[in-house]
């Protein structure tokens, strides 16, 4: 197999992401680093860490 690349330039217009995964990443071009990040978009009040509801009656 013969596997050949060719580097050459790239211009890019504009970028629309409407929606992303949980796990998302987009890369434009070469990339020698990737930082990775986190945020939530959901107020830390609405976040419910506590007693967990059983899905079903134990038995």
């Amino acid at each position: 197999m013969i596997f050949e690349v060719y580097n050459r330039d790239l211009c890019i217009g504009t970028i629309k992401i409407t929606a992303v995964a949980s796990s998302s990443l987009v890369m434009v071009g070469d990339t020698e680093t990737i930082q990775l990040a986190s945020a939530f978009d959901t107020p830390p009040e609405s976040l419910i860490i506590g007693p967990f509801v059983p899905l079903k009656p134990g038995g």
